[in-house]
């Protein structure tokens, strides 16, 4: 059952920017890691970011410099901000909050234990 609420994905051309947007139930943060794992069609799960409380934060190697993940804790949401994005970014995008500590690696893996959203598509066309 999905328990975060998502916003933003779509279409977009080679260099262009989008926004991804997860929400979760009041003070999430405070005991969760959030972040977004991605996975594209005939392909494995991979963490793309993810923020823990204090808020640090790690990357995919392949988005850093590109991809900027913050976390608002007056409106207890995470924002996605995707610069750059690339034909390979393409895949299905998932919000998540899995246990406090974790590393973007750790998400894909974490997900199964913690809470996600439904998803959201992210397109991206040369």
């Amino acid at each position: 059952q999905a328990q975060m609420k998502e916003s933003g994905g779509g279409s977009v051309q080679s260099g262009g920017s989008l926004t991804l947007s997860c929400s979760g139930p009041s003070d999430f943060y405070r005991g969760h890691c959030m972040g977004w794992f991605r996975q594209a069609p005939g392909k494995e799960r991979e963490g793309v970011a993810a923020v823990n409380g204090d808020g640090s934060t790690t990357y995919l190697d392949s988005v850093k410099g590109r991809f900027t993940i913050s976390l608002d804790k007056r409106k207890n949401t995470v924002t996605l901000q995707m610069n750059n994005l690339q034909p390979e970014d393409t895949a299905m995008y998932y919000c998540v909050a899995v246990q406090q500590g974790s590393r973007a690696q750790d998400l894909p893996r974490q997900a199964e234990y913690g809470y996600s959203g439904q998803g959201m598509l992210v397109t991206v066309s040369s």
